[in-house]
């Protein structure tokens, strides 16, 4: 599928590619050579955002450590356990209903409901990703990086904090993820290698607190 550029279509250039995303469908597009010479000469003049540079990583074969199972979480608090859960069925819901090709573009919407609010702290974004997570364990649905880190999200929203949601490319080998991060741009309850990821979806316009 060739991509067009409007004002949700994402350009990431790594050092021998460019990846194409699209924040309104989630198509992505890998280009490189001509094709993706003529996508940058499209660029110009057009409403998409300017591309984003991803630093090449670490060697690492494309491959990381990770725990072979999960690690055990602190029962969060009875009232960030039922709003998680209500807030993570939301989710989901949003993520169901209406027409497939525009999924993405929904629970992108939904990440960015508070993106106008504060940020969150350290403390208060590391509650709502584990209330989540707890909440992602008792619910018999298919929880990824991108359904866990919008339910985050929304649920900071809820309480007044906003502009957390992160997805980002890597590259070795090209890469996406989804994440929040606290105010001060840290992933939270993140392993290590999500340092690896450069955010590109478009920038939240928050206040400080």
């Amino acid at each position: 599928m060739r991509p067009h550029p409007t004002a949700d279509t994402v350009t990431a250039l790594t050092r021998h590619a460019g990846v194409v995303v699209d924040y309104r469908t989630g198509t992505t597009v890998l280009l490189t050579g001509d094709a993706l010479s003529r996508w940058l000469a499209a660029l110009e003049g057009s409403s998409a955002p300017a591309p984003v540079t991803v630093p090449d990583s670490s060697v690492s074969w494309g491959t990381s450590e990770v725990p072979v199972r999960l690690p055990a979480l602190d029962r969060p608090p009875l009232p960030w356990r039922l709003a998680a859960t209500a807030v993570l069925a939301g989710t989901l819901c949003v993520r169901t209903l209406g027409p497939r090709a525009e999924r993405f573009g929904r629970l992108r919407r939904l990440a960015e409901t508070g993106d106008a609010l504060p940020p969150p702290s350290a403390r208060h974004a590391r509650l709502a990703v584990r209330s989540v997570r707890w909440a992602a364990r008792n619910v018999p649905a298919r929880v990824a990086c991108l359904e866990e880190s919008v339910a985050v999200a929304l649920l900071l929203a809820l309480g007044g904090r906003g502009g957390a949601w992160r997805h980002g490319i890597a590259a070795d080998p090209i890469r996406l993820h989804a994440w929040v991060c606290d105010g001060d741009g840290r992933p939270v309850e993140e392993p290590a290698p999500t340092d690896r990821y450069t955010p590109i979806n478009p920038r939240p316009r928050t206040r400080r607190p």
